[in-house]
């Protein structure tokens, strides 16, 4: 079986013994268990060993995948530059991974690297693992601002190339759990930061990966973690294939989870395709929800359904309710899939002559011309969960008292610059929150005299 093992490891500069200097003593059962993970791939004796790094070339929504014949790094900017590296890639893997990304429209390559310097998500995991074992090339991979679904399914890529060139391949997720953990530690304390260690850890001794689905993009962004989806990234390695999995420790000392484990596989296991199960699920659950949808939702769907399988804009249909067809209001479209936001533009002030032709155009841009966001495709609108917000009359409020992020939706202006946030947003607990958000995307400094206005909204879901 070509995929050998798979570790997930964290990445601490700490635990390397010239950056830590006696300190990374207080974490010395991490560093106990990094080193049976370097035994166990000396023991192993990989071709290849493919690293996934949060620190690594990101993009919000393409997999950057290391190019060139290798790459060099050192420690040099936490204190230790005589701890270096000198990597060489497997080019021919690398290169078989990109031709299928590309065959297969999927959104991974080697374009835009322009510092091919190893970072250290990469380099913490090869420290270790070259004082045992010096005689594997690497493949080094980014993570993506897209959901984990993509991150899932390029993990089922990657063992497609690993499969198709016969490498003896060891994969490793290099990836830290929470990062507020505790008061004291560097970025505080937030309930949700335990919560994801135990919840990560427990997911990792069963093996139980169709679970990392189930973390929602809110609670880990208030959990601040930052290896989960290169985790997912292994899970899509191993899809398919039962594994004997360990765990060999978890430590929080320093208001940082750090969590290391292995996954042995030990044979094909058609009940382990996980990221199928789960589109399977939301697929059904999201047919539900289409089914009873009303019809603002059944609108903004039919449009951008139309568009983006026909490129064609759908004239206002028959049968609409009359405070459709009657009223003129701003209104936003939101799309999310699998959690995670997909598109959203909208108008604050009425610009066509009914709600029903706003919800039309803005479905629209929303799905395809949201900057942020590649256009949507065709073989995506089976995932997708469409939301309508209809604004109510914007009002000047002369105090941030006067807000509430449950009930009111806030336009921050200075001059003719301007950022409007929605109401009840997952993951928006606060007016601070809300209004800073709003603020940043209209671009407008924490220094400048700002102006508020607040609207209230229908939502239809």
């Amino acid at each position: 079986m070509p995929i050998l093992a798979a570790f997930m490891v964290p990445h601490p500069p700490l635990i390397v013994p010239q950056v830590g200097r006696g300190g990374e003593k207080k974490v010395q059962e991490t560093i106990d268990s990094y080193e049976k993970v370097a035994e166990q791939i000396a023991e192993l004796q990989p071709e290849t060993i493919i690293i996934t790094s949060p620190h690594s070339i990101m993009y919000a929504d393409y997999f950057h995948i290391s190019p060139g014949r290798g790459a060099k790094g050192s420690f040099a900017s936490f204190g230790a530059p005589q701890v270096s590296f000198d990597e060489a890639y497997d080019e021919e893997l690398r290169d078989v991974l990109c031709d299928m990304a590309q065959s297969r429209d999927f959104p991974a390559g080697t374009l835009g690297e322009r510092d091919p310097e190893l970072d250290h998500g990469t380099m913490v995991p090869l420290y270790f693992i070259r004082q045992k074992y010096d005689g594997a090339k690497i493949i080094r991979i980014g993570l993506s601002g897209l959901d984990l679904i993509e991150h899932y399914r390029l993990g089922e890529l990657i063992r497609e190339a690993i499969d198709k060139t016969g490498r003896r391949v060891v994969f490793v997720a290099s990836g830290d759990l929470s990062h507020k953990l505790k008061e004291q530690g560097p970025y505080g304390y937030a309930p949700e930061g335990p919560s994801y260690d135990e919840r990560i850890m427990d997911v990792a001794r069963r093996a139980a990966f169709g679970e990392m689905f189930d973390f929602k993009e809110d609670f880990c962004e208030k959990a601040a973690e930052c290896g989960h989806r290169s985790f997912v990234i292994m899970a899509g390695v191993l899809d398919a294939t039962a594994v004997d999995a360990k765990v060999y420790s978890h430590q929080d000392e320093t208001g940082v989870g750090y969590g290391i484990a292995s996954f042995y596989p030990t044979g094909n296991d058609d009940d382990r395709r996980f990221c199928n199960a789960y589109t399977e699920k939301l697929t059904a659950e999201l047919k539900e929800k289409r089914d009873n949808a009303d019809d603002y939702v059944r609108l903004a769907r039919k449009s951008l359904e139309s568009y983006i399988l026909r490129r064609t804009t759908i004239p206002v249909p028959d049968g609409l309710p009359a405070e459709m067809l009657e009223r003129r209001a701003g209104a936003f479209v939101s799309i999310h899939k699998a959690g995670r936001l997909r598109g959203c533009i909208g108008t604050i002030l009425p610009t066509m002559d009914s709600v029903a032709e706003e919800i039309i155009q803005n479905a629209i841009s929303a799905s395809t011309r949201d900057s942020r966001f590649e256009p949507i495709t065709a073989d995506e609108l089976p995932l997708l969960d469409i939301n309508v917000d209809v604004l109510g009359e914007p009002e000047d409020i002369d105090s941030p008292d006067q807000l509430d992020v449950k009930k009111y939706g806030v336009i921050v202006s200075c001059g003719a610059r301007r950022g409007l946030l929605l109401p009840d947003l997952d993951g928006v607990d606060t007016v601070e929150e809300q209004i800073d958000i709003a603020r940043r995307k209209g671009g407008i400094r924490e220094d400048e005299e700002i102006k508020l206005q607040r609207f209230e909204v229908v939502r239809h879901i």
